[in-house]
């Protein structure tokens, strides 16, 4: 759409002022704001991993409740009943039934946890409820709903931010203002990756469907398939029915830092080159992937993927390097480095607390900041260092990043609304077929 492009340009210039949470809209005629001083009442749905950063970075707050935790599964709300009792000193409310959460108008704000294929219909209807929404990284499934939960904030005007952290990490917000200011010259390539070692996950089989589990449920909008053995928890991921993929599950995180740090919104063009190399197993989307999205003025932004091989040597297992004319910065979650183009280093910030990089939960000191301003929204108009309008585009960007690969060739991107030019075929994966009767609508 035309706004985000306007958006991005009116806010990037105050990017670092975003960042601290200094700015603030003006509150007259804005509606269902919170006291400053007034309690949350928050619900977080899935919390097998993820979900459990969320609970810490929502209790340090001292002025929000966790009202509800949901999930489908009994065996890992029963574990988590657990943590929480340790980690929080209460157990709250429990329901396997995220619509029930929705229907509770004590509820202000639900925290979105789930597989990828709940995001944005699950945050549609929480908006729909009258509810803030915390959703996590990718927001959607697919383009389609992308630019629907877009239309849906805009319409139910809730605040909505997406949990790519990173946009609250004080050392990127300053690295990021001093770009603004000139310190590494004219800008022009951002360069993400992401490492790890995943396993093979083989081939499932199909086998009854846990007593504990609600599978009907787990599926929701997804087009029905019989449970297998290698799909619930955690690899669904690697499932075009229910994940998007390794480009989405993490290289969100730094292809929006480095969209933030060149300051552009959709690419003109998107090539990826990649595949499964490494086991004979029921991956279906690429375990290393090399995606470039170019821009007309001549910025481009690289991400490799290793999911199943380590980058060598000894680089670390994710991060950003963004390249100037006149120096370079690298940024992960914890810091980052100034370095002349000589590659002599000049100089070094690090965040006062670390947070996780690899593991499946990522919980660290910058949840604790994202959330607080996510808080800060509710309470008092102040700007959201990731509104959905903003990480939106991110989150397409990588829709684009997968449909190049399934193209198998360079895709023209109409810059304004995202969608492709003259690939009919490559335009099939814009919408998913739905379930019937969850289709998400406004």
């Amino acid at each position: 759409m035309s706004t985000r492009r306007s958006f991005i340009k009116k806010t990037a210039a105050g990017s670092a002022a975003l960042g601290l949470g200094s700015m603030v809209f003006p509150k007259m005629g804005y509606a269902g704001i919170l006291g400053a001083n007034e309690r949350i009442n928050t619900a977080v749905i899935g919390v097998r991993s993820r979900g459990k950063a969320h609970v810490k970075a929502i209790h340090a707050d001292p002025l929000a409740r966790i009202r509800y935790t949901c999930d489908v599964d009994d065996l890992i709300i029963e574990e988590h009943n657990a943590w929480c009792k340790e980690n929080i000193g209460y157990v709250p409310k429990v329901e396997k039934d995220f619509r029930k959460v929705l229907d509770d108008k004590e509820v202000h704000a639900v925290f979105i946890a789930t597989p990828e294929h709940w995001h944005a219909p699950m945050a549609i209807m929480a908006l729909q409820a009258g509810k803030h929404v915390y959703v996590e990284k990718p927001c959607s499934h697919n383009p389609h709903e992308n630019d629907l939960l877009v239309a849906a904030q805009k319409r139910y005007g809730k605040k909505v931010q997406m949990g790519n952290q990173q946009r609250s990490a004080k050392t990127s917000i300053l690295a990021i203002d001093e770009m603004r200011q000139g310190i590494i010259g004219e800008v022009y390539k951002g360069e993400a990756y992401y490492s790890n070692s995943r396993e093979n996950i083989g081939h499932g089989k199909v086998v009854d469907v846990p007593k504990t589990l609600d599978w009907e449920l787990w599926q929701g909008p997804a087009p029905r398939e019989k449970y297998r053995d290698n799909i619930h928890p955690y690899n669904w991921h690697w499932f075009r029915n229910w994940g998007t993929g390794e480009v989405h599950n993490n290289g969100t995180h730094e292809i929006d830092i480095c969209r933030w740090a060149l300051g552009v919104d959709l690419p003109s063009s998107v090539t990826s080159f990649g595949g499964t190399y490494t086991y004979d197993d029921d991956w279906e989307y690429p375990d290393n992937q090399q995606v470039t999205f170019k821009y007309g003025d001549d910025k481009f932004i690289t991400w490799t993927g290793h999911s199943r091989g380590i980058i060598q040597p000894n680089q670390p297992g994710r991060g950003v390097t963004i390249y100037g004319s006149k120096g370079v910065i690298t940024l992960s979650r914890n810091g980052y480095e100034l370095y002349a183009l000589d590659g002599s280093l000049i100089k070094s910030e690090k965040e006062a607390s670390e947070s996780a990089t690899t593991n499946t939960r990522g919980e660290g000191q910058l949840d604790i900041d994202h959330v607080a301003n996510f808080f800060s929204a509710i309470r008092e108009n102040t700007l959201l260092r990731a509104p959905i309008a903003d990480a939106a585009i991110s989150t397409m960007l990588c829709h684009l990043g997968n449909m190049a690969q399934d193209a198998g060739e360079t895709l023209k991107i109409d810059q304004s609304t995202g969608k492709v030019l003259n690939n009919d075929m490559a335009m099939l994966a814009w919408k998913r077929e739905y379930q019937p009767g969850w289709e998400p609508k406004l």
